[in-house]
């Protein structure tokens, strides 16, 4: 799956038409399909509560709830314990021929709903031949040195500092997010990215020029904690089970994240009013916003920043092994696209037009 959220580019289905949970029962008696019953658990209740015991994220959840629907909604709201092989085939040949998405878009909507029949339905989807959608190798966008500093010139205060993390750290978007104040070693130079894709903890470099700013920007953090705690809030989620082991850590001022929202919120999982971490939207729009401030024309994104820190870092002589680490790739091979988009090998050479 990529790491950029998945484009739907399926059919827009009013959210009228969609179904909710009340109306999803799992089938057993006489009224199985959609019924009211009080009774009975509903299908898309019993995929949550198994998604959230197992810790699965709420990007994850939110993203297969959604891909669930629309499976239910292309068979006019058919059971999905009353289909199979041939539905599951019909459904994903559609997105790929007729609604051409991507293949990473396709590959989800498969997940979701190999799931639903594994864990919720268990029952067995049957044998799958679908056509898949084409997925064509693309190279990363990559801002040059100028280019970077031409778009982090555009930018001030906290979206400063975060997307120079990106670049000055090579941090996806929603690692960058989620630092906890405990991550941050000034003495060290380096920055402990946790539960980063694939669930893999990292050591990356912190920047030297960005120190000096972030320290003053945690001497805020620390006086917003401290309110919060005045008036009665202050918790923040923790991962898997560990505010059960460490009742008082959500309290900490390690544990809050570097980058809190500006509101406290609802968290709808826990029942709990508490500061999440700052929306990533901010920083994607205002990242949007300087690119096209700074005359850039290229389509580049928050992403990008990262494309570029493994590209320059590359042109700079590190070797490739050492960037893979930084980067976090489980595969050298994911890291090696970006030696062909360096300035040296076929893109060092001279053109022979320069020399007429």
């Amino acid at each position: 799956m990529r790491e950029k959220n998945p484009s739907y580019s399926i059919k827009i289905v009013p959210l009228n038409e969609l179904p909710g949970k009340d109306e999803l029962t799992i089938p057993g008696n006489k009224e199985n399909n959609f019924s009211q019953q009080r009774d009975k658990p509903k299908l898309l209740d019993k995929v949550t509560a198994f998604m959230r015991t197992r810790h699965y994220s709420k990007r994850t959840e939110e993203a297969y709830l959604d891909w669930i629907k629309r499976y239910i909604v292309f068979h006019n709201k058919k059971h999905p314990a009353e289909m199979g092989e041939k539905e599951i085939n019909q459904f994903l040949n559609h997105l790929a021929v007729k609604e051409n998405v991507s293949a990473s878009t396709q590959n989800l909507a498969l997940c979701a709903i190999i799931f639903l029949y594994k864990h919720i339905l268990k029952k067995d989807p049957g044998e799958l031949n679908f056509t898949w959608a084409k997925k064509g190798k693309k190279l990363p966008v990559v801002f040059s040195r100028t280019e970077v500093g031409k778009i982090i010139s555009k930018l001030s205060g906290v979206n400063w500092i975060m997307i120079n993390l990106l670049y000055g750290s090579g941090l996806r978007l929603m690692e960058c997010v989620r630092l906890r104040v405990k991550d941050i070693d000034f003495e060290n130079n380096n920055i402990v990215v946790r539960d980063g894709k694939g669930k893999k903890d990292r050591i990356t470099v912190l920047p030297e020029k960005l120190k000096e700013k972030l320290e003053l920007h945690l001497e805020k953090v620390e006086k917003l904690h401290k309110k919060d705690l005045e008036e009665g809030y202050g918790t923040v989620h923790l991962p898997d089970a560990l505010e059960k082991k460490y009742r008082n850590a959500s309290r900490e001022l390690g544990w809050q994240y570097i980058f809190p929202a500006s509101q406290i919120s609802f968290d709808e999982r826990t029942g709990k009013s508490r500061r999440h971490h700052v929306d990533e939207s901010v920083l994607q729009k205002a990242v949007k916003d300087a690119i096209k401030k700074a005359g850039i024309r290229k389509q580049g994104s928050c992403h990008t920043f990262r494309h570029s820190f493994a590209t320059h870092l590359l042109e700079d002589g590190y070797d490739i092994r050492t960037v893979q680490d930084l980067l976090g790739h489980e595969n050298v091979n994911t890291t090696m696209i970006y030696t062909h988009v360096m300035k040296r090998g076929g893109l060092g050479v001279k053109s022979p037009a320069d020399k007429l």
